[in-house]
């Protein structure tokens, strides 16, 4: 997607204040209203002045927009945002009219949560607020009380934009899947002239982790093997995320083969699984006993893991 520069397109600098921007747009409004002005541009032109207006005139939008800094260099390619560009914001929910559909892509990826102006509402609740919060999977299986950290932009009387931190306690329940989201009742935006406020809601994620891959209630990893494992096949003992468990291995089992423990991923009704990849591992023949072991192998168990490939050679 292309970057927009909201500023440029008001034709304000970064440091505005909240008045200096509603003139700028009310100016370029009238200058590249299609009723008024008939240039093959002026629709498009119109349309920037719109979107740039919806953000750099609603304070959480444009502390956000702030964060990701200015266009990057020429020759690097189409914009992408950075990621978690907007960890530890909190966005109101309300949404003017002038906030429906029509906006770029840039607009819809940054926005998508619906981030929306707040100035001249009257008294009454405030809309509800939303944010992120990372998680262990960890977390998910046994319940957690985390503190998370989040900042609110606040409006001085100049009409500039300050971010205020504040901290709140957060119960992770049970089961928890990513992409789910956690209410807290009454921890979103202040009401309006002594309103009621809002509520937070905290979509989740899970942090990477060294081992799971998480998938809905299902984990995935690549589980280790010895190459006598493999052959043998035999009982090992298996961390999980809710304990040690007991895995039998088949005889001949296959490097790739998958193997499923039912009910021991992240907890639900129905609980979600567990699938293990095999992956046969071999210790390297660094001493003269264990190179004789493989040389041993070599005479008496003639394998040719390229077989198949013979019918293909020319």
């Amino acid at each position: 997607m292309d970057f927009k520069d909201y500023y440029n397109a008001l034709g304000v600098s970064r440091t505005a204040s909240a008045d200096d921007i509603k003139k700028a747009f009310r100016k370029a409004a009238r200058k590249y209203h299609p009723d008024i002005n008939s240039g093959a541009d002026a629709e498009a032109k119109f349309k920037d002045v719109n979107e740039a207006y919806e953000v750099l005139k609603d304070p959480e939008r444009r502390a956000a927009y702030d964060q990701l800094g200015k266009e990057p260099p020429q020759g690097q390619g189409r914009y992408q945002p950075p990621p978690d560009w907007d960890s530890g914001y909190e966005f109101s929910d309300a949404m003017g009219a002038q906030g429906e559909g029509g906006f770029s892509d840039f607009f819809e990826t940054l926005f998508r949560r619906g981030a929306g102006p707040t100035a001249g509402m009257r008294a009454g609740p405030a809309a509800d607020s939303h944010g992120r919060i990372e998680i262990a999977i960890e977390d998910s299986y046994r319940g957690a009380e985390r503190k998370l950290s989040l900042r609110s932009p606040v409006v001085g009387p100049n009409g500039g934009v300050t971010m205020q931190d504040r901290t709140i306690s957060v119960r992770v329940p049970k089961g928890i899947l990513a992409g789910q989201h956690i209410r807290l009742a009454g921890q979103g935006s202040p009401g309006f002239d002594g309103g009621a406020a809002g509520d937070l809601f905290l979509e989740v994620s899970f942090a990477a982790h060294p081992v799971y891959r998480p998938d809905g209630k299902d984990l995935y990893l690549d589980l280790p093997i010895t190459s006598w494992e493999a052959a043998l096949g035999g009982h090992i003992v298996m961390p999980t995320p809710d304990g040690k468990v007991d895995l039998r291995i088949p005889k001949n089992a296959r490097s790739g083969q998958k193997m499923r423990l039912k009910g021991k991923g992240l907890p639900g009704t129905p609980a979600g699984d567990i699938f293990a990849t095999l992956k046969i591992v071999n210790p390297k023949a660094e001493t003269e006993k264990a190179r004789a072991l493989f040389e041993q192998m070599a005479k008496e168990m003639p394998f040719d893991p390229r077989a198949h490939l013979e019918g293909y050679a020319k």
